[in-house]
């Protein structure tokens, strides 16, 4: 077993108190932990770190500056079908998206409903959603 980024397991019971357990140790008192950590499951990436509240709140509004709807975002604001065919047709007609993949589209939305493209986006989705991270 390795932990890779964990030379010692430890677990702190009370806050400043540390308690030491070699791998073996660890892995007999919390099988399922040690079993997580060493599996390839279940990681999450962390691109950055801000130790300043007001920086990361900042940066958690802007997630979606800049940020350009596709052809999906589009359909997902509609409420009928015939609204999301014209988003289609009109995005198509424009040169957006390539025939084929409209053609596409547009099965989907024949054959699944316009839902199937995902939750509806209600209005001010992305500034609701920008501000929450």
């Amino acid at each position: 077993m390795s932990f890779p980024y964990i030379k010692l397991g430890y677990a702190s019971a009370v806050e400043g108190a540390m308690v030491k357990f070699d791998k073996e140790t660890f892995k007999k008192l919390f099988p399922n932990l040690a079993k997580e950590l060493d599996s390839n499951e279940h990681k999450v990436a962390i691109n950055s770190v801000r130790t300043d509240v007001q920086s990361g709140e900042k940066a958690s509004a802007e997630r979606f500056a800049h940020y350009m709807p596709d052809v999906i975002d589009f359909i997902r604001r509609c409420d009928t079908e015939e609204q999301a065919k014209e988003i289609i047709d009109f995005m198509e007609k424009r040169g957006e998206i390539e025939r084929q993949y409209a053609k596409k589209l547009r099965r989907q939305l024949r054959e699944k409903g316009v839902r199937s493209f995902g939750p509806k986006k209600e209005e001010n989705y992305y500034f609701k959603h920008g501000e929450q991270g």
